[in-house]
């Protein structure tokens, strides 16, 4: 029950994103739940898994490179989901700082 309201957050939170950043865009509720179930499956699996190989930089930059990492992940679901689409990299980089912000809020909440 936690990873099904969890995922509905993120899905909520990738909808109303383009209504505060213009350059990204959502097509419908449909392709938010699944650039939502992108997501989850990326910090739920892969994130993990990256973020252990990468922890030697992320020491030496203090966490910001966990930040590049989201940023990247972020940009790399619009590149494969349809309806979906990041126009600038910054963009992209508020877009991850607002999922990843969410996200922290959300587990702490379900905890």
């Amino acid at each position: 029950m936690k990873i099904i309201l969890h995922w509905i957050i993120l899905a909520a939170a990738v909808f109303v994103m383009p209504y505060f950043i213009p350059a990204i865009s959502v097509a419908t509720i449909v392709t938010a739940l699944i650039v939502g179930a992108c997501l989850m499956f990326i910090n739920l699996i892969i994130h993990p898994i990256v973020g252990i190989l990468t922890l030697p930089i992320n020491l030496i930059t203090f966490g910001l490179f966990s930040l590049l990492l989201n940023v990247l992940f972020f940009y790399f679901i619009s590149t494969f989901v349809s309806g979906f689409t990041i126009g600038t990299l910054t963009a992209a980089f508020w877009g991850a700082l607002v999922v990843s912000v969410i996200n922290w809020v959300s587990d702490k909440v379900s905890s």
